[in-house]
């Protein structure tokens, strides 16, 4: 295999001692809201009606500033191994975890908001290393978005998901895989749509859990369960989508208060990661109140909430409405995503879909909260990708 260029640069996280001394002074020092009016509702989704009640975010807080080390994720992206490139005139800042396989197979793994590259550290290993000798293996390699955790910010527009796919492909390149798998949810699906619509010389195939219908069709011959999913998603757009809305026209009004206040935003993204992960009352069922706050100190420390909130502003609902993905494509629709296409629909822009799955448990962050299914079905994925491929 190509060796590396010279143009990547291996990377260290070390926050310094006052920023971290500042955010525990910041937290101590929050201000408040009194506590929402359906305080006191019986545990269950509608406790969050009004969004993160009183109660859960301060005792996150009191954890995050008495007990969370963020050191330790420090030396765990240190331990996968993290690197930076120049492309376009911007850093972008990459995880790269080779696997000692000969028959390891490049798989590039794109996060989206308000998730980072912190949703892919406890999938890695296994990705790249497998305990199972007959599993596939991948040299796993998981960008930062720019304007997200260690990757530059841009200074001017234009940095949308089609220009991100680009420089995706030439940060393979530039790792020597001119031929690769691509994977991804939420923005990491968009651009891994793209990946597979424009980019098929390099792109061998996709898995992803957001698979993007083309605009107007209906939902005549669907099934009731496939109908259930387009209400929802719609009811979600209708309803829930004001943080979008928000970001995708004004990220500099919101981002004041995001670089701001650690509390203000804990609370912005604890509440997508309760409202959109398959729990009954909180997202701690499910995933590590510390990887969730791995999250949230890497948009903090490295000061993004701005930056990363103009990914909207850049690309929604950019998806160019004709781009078609003929390369193998692996589709996973978890039951509590907050935007599920039914399968007739997928396939009006996923020409070639080999695998589908609709699995029992698992939402919008399922490598957080399903961890052991999201590495077998990406896994199997993509093996069934790479076997159409051949």
């Amino acid at each position: 295999m190509p060796r590396p260029t010279s143009d990547v640069q291996a990377f260290q996280a070390h926050a310094t001692d006052a920023d971290l001394d500042d955010l525990r002074a910041r937290l101590a020092a929050a201000r408040l809201p009194e506590a929402e009016t359906v305080h006191g509702a019986a545990p269950g989704p509608r406790r969050w009606d009004q969004g993160v009640p009183l109660a859960d975010l301060v005792d996150v807080v009191n954890y995050w500033r008495t007990e969370y080390d963020w050191r330790s994720f420090e030396e765990r992206l240190d331990r996968i191994g993290q690197f930076r490139t120049t492309i376009d005139g911007l850093g972008i800042h990459f995880l790269h975890r080779r696997s000692p396989r000969a028959d390891a197979a490049p798989l590039l793994m794109t996060h989206g908001w308000p998730g980072s590259i912190a949703e892919f550290v406890d999938v890695v290993d296994e990705l790249a290393d497998p305990k199972d000798a007959d599993a596939p293996a991948f040299h796993v390699v998981a960008p930062s978005l720019p304007g997200f955790g260690y990757s530059d910010k841009p200074a001017t527009t234009g940095w949308g998901t089609e220009k991100i796919a680009a420089a995706w492909v030439e940060l393979m390149g530039r790792l020597g895989y001119s031929e690769f798998v691509a994977q991804g949810g939420d923005w990491g699906g968009n651009v891994t749509t793209v990946l597979g619509g424009r980019f098929p010389a390099h792109v061998l195939g996709i898995h992803t859990t957001f698979a993007e219908a083309p605009p107007g069709l209906t939902t005549d011959g669907l099934t009731a369960v496939e109908r259930r999913w387009t209400e929802e998603t719609r009811d979600f757009w209708r309803h829930r989508a004001a943080y979008a809305k928000q970001q995708a026209t004004r990220p500099q009004t919101i981002g004041y208060s995001l670089v701001d206040s650690p509390v203000g935003l804990l609370a912005w993204i604890l509440d997508k990661f309760a409202e959109w992960s398959d729990t009954e009352d909180n997202p701690f069922e499910t995933m590590s109140r510390d990887r969730v706050l791995d999250n949230v100190t890497l948009y903090w420390l490295t000061r993004t909430g701005a930056s990363s909130a103009r990914i909207y502003y850049e690309s929604h609902n950019s998806l160019d409405p004709e781009l078609r993905v003929d390369v193998p494509s692996a589709i996973t629709m978890y039951p509590r995503d907050i935007e599920k296409s039914p399968r007739p629909w997928a396939q009006e822009r996923y020409r070639q879909i080999v695998r589908w799955r609709s699995p029992e448990a698992g939402g919008h962050f399922p490598s957080l909260e399903v961890p052991q299914y999201f590495v077998r079905d990406l896994r199997e994925g993509l093996a069934a990708v790479l076997a159409a491929h051949r």
